[in-house]
């Protein structure tokens, strides 16, 4: 089972990125699938959420401004982010979790919001 992240890159406040996790190995629709980050000197911390039947759930930090969706047909997940600011700079984690046996981790893709 393979998650394979990418997307991220380096934007000015106020952009937008989209992120793309695609899975491989296992079938992905029944699995939670997950957006996490961590910052520099900070604990990974939970973006936003989408279940199986689509429900989604956010950080309230960013709330109105990023959108987690799910392909399940292509196996991936994505998370459209806006109105970037700098304290979204982080290391991106996709998570597809179904069980915790079944719990897997992207390899992380950087982002990185400065002028």
């Amino acid at each position: 089972v393979q998650l394979q992240a990418s997307g991220g890159g380096l934007v000015q406040p106020g952009g937008s990125l989209r992120l793309s996790c695609a899975g491989s190995g296992t079938i992905f629709s029944i699995f939670a699938m997950g957006w996490y980050r961590q910052a520099p000197g900070k604990q990974r911390e939970l973006v936003a959420r989408i279940t199986s039947d689509g429900t989604t759930n956010y950080a309230d930090s960013v709330k109105g401004r990023f959108t987690i969706s799910r392909d399940n047909a292509r196996n991936t997940v994505y998370l459209q982010m806006n109105s970037l600011k700098p304290d979204d700079t982080a290391v991106y984690y996709c998570n597809a979790h179904l069980t915790l046996k079944n719990d897997y981790w992207g390899q992380g893709t950087k982002v990185t919001v400065s002028s």
